[in-house]
């Protein structure tokens, strides 16, 4: 077996280690933050396939990955239902009682959330979380407010590394590694 290149802080695995929820923003989270317009005026967005796989092995980790957002689009929606997203709230600057339905929806509490946001939108919510991951490029009240700060930047691996995490503090990281590695 091959051993894992990862590495986290022990204090940081330990406060990870009950999460399973996590939120997530999009826009300069999931992707880079920009907006794109075709010459229709289409809005476009560029997700990042890392982030994507990360997502589904949250899933297979049996942390459920939910998607709280202020915008709410097409291509959004076909790519987080090809990601297999079941809990999405869409078009909603107030985060809080959104990720609070969710919470109750899949019987679990704060203390079992991670949260990863960019903006002012995104504090209350990851205030709340037992986990409070950050990107590299958020602002600086969310870098402020978070316990982890990515590496990367937003829509450009930086909610992998969030997932990576998750999976190290589960104990599940290896596992599934091994299962690509056979």
């Amino acid at each position: 077996m091959s051993t894992p290149a990862l590495h986290f802080p022990p204090e940081l695995l330990l406060q990870a280690q009950d999460v399973r929820v996590a939120f997530f923003d999009v826009d300069g989270v999931l992707t880079d933050g920009g907006l794109y317009f075709s010459e229709t005026g289409e809005t476009l967005k560029r997700f990042n396939t890392l982030d994507g796989h990360g997502l589904k092995l949250l899933q297979k980790a049996g942390i459920t990955p939910a998607v709280i957002t202020g915008r709410d689009s097409l291509p959004l929606r076909v790519r987080l239902q090809a990601l297999g997203i079941a809990h999405a709230v869409f078009g909603t600057e107030d985060k809080r009682p959104a990720a609070e339905k969710i919470l109750v929806e899949l019987g679990l509490d704060w203390s079992q959330a991670a949260a990863m946001g960019d903006d002012w939108p995104d504090l209350p919510v990851m205030r709340r979380s037992a986990l409070a991951c950050a990107p590299a490029n958020a602002q600086a009240e969310v870098l402020s407010a978070a316990h982890y700060v990515t590496q990367r930047s937003g829509g450009h691996g930086a909610a992998r590394e969030l997932c990576d995490l998750l999976l190290v503090a589960s104990g599940r990281y290896a596992a599934l590694l091994q299962a690509y590695l056979a």
